[in-house]
């Protein structure tokens, strides 16, 4: 090999077509390895999912004229059912893996339960059919793709009528009572981070499992009479506890996965 490389050289000094070093060994310069641009989490999102949720009230029976209390102490009543959510946000990523929040939603379902009033021997189910939140979160990446947050706000909720049984006889006592509304706080937090299925990442696609606990504020339910609905005299009074716990897939408008640079 090394006489043919020789007699090449002498033939390129003859002719004068290339040079020696021409015919050297060139050096091989392997290429820079890509570098990975970490994406940000700044930008509008959706989401949807469902759940499980659990609510406790602390009730008693009032005189709705005098204000008295009927019942000599109070009771806890609760319920526990699933429901459906969806909602909207935006977040904003800082420079140092801190992202804050802005969000609202909505639950849609059955969490059912009931209230009694001792003093007349009746009780019915009462259920939380609907509520909505908006609020703000803080949280940090633990990782790129992976965000841990807690998340505060106002929450308010409707509770559906109910229809009174005698607890004795468990026939319709001829009273009930009518739904109504009430609102609070709440606080929560969970994970958030990208969606994978198989091993493959789906771009903009994001998973969230999140716990909230909302605090509202107390309501005197009046006792009706049924058709007429004539007042009876009597409250029960309702102060609702509400946790729920939700797992919902997320979509991010501005997600594209890390951006791979090019050179």
């Amino acid at each position: 090999m090394k006489k043919i490389l020789l007699a090449l050289t002498a033939v390129a000094a003859m002719t004068g077509s290339a040079s020696a070093a021409d015919l050297a060994a060139r050096p091989y310069t392997k290429a820079p390895v890509p570098m990975a641009v970490a994406p940000s989490w700044t930008g509008f999102y959706i989401f949807g999912g469902g759940g499980g949720g659990i609510w406790d009230a602390d009730t008693g029976v009032r005189n709705n004229v005098t204000g008295a209390q009927i019942l000599g102490f109070n009771q806890r009543q609760g319920g526990d059912g699933w429901y459906g959510t969806v909602g909207a946000g935006y977040d904003w990523q800082t420079a140092n893996s801190w992202v804050i929040g802005v969000f609202a939603d909505g639950q849609f379902g059955s969490l059912k339960g009931t209230i009694q009033d001792q003093t007349a021997l009746v009780a019915g189910n009462i259920k939380n059919d609907y509520s909505w939140a908006a609020g703000a979160r803080l949280g940090y990446l633990v990782a790129p793709n992976v965000l841990s947050y807690v998340n505060a706000g106002y929450s308010s909720s409707h509770w559906k009528g109910t229809t009174l049984f005698n607890t004795a006889s468990a026939l319709p006592s001829g009273l009930h009572t009518n739904g109504f509304d009430r609102s609070g706080w709440f606080v929560g937090g969970g994970v958030e981070n990208n969606l994978n299925i198989f091993g493959i990442t789906a771009p903009g696609w994001f998973m969230k499992t999140e716990y909230r606990a909302a605090y509202y504020d107390s309501r005197n339910i009046t006792e009706l009479v049924d058709g007429t609905n004539v007042n009876t005299g009597t409250d029960i009074t309702f102060k609702p506890f509400v946790q729920t716990i939700s797992t919902s897939l997320v979509y991010r408008f501005n997600w594209t996965g890390p951006v791979v640079a090019k050179y």
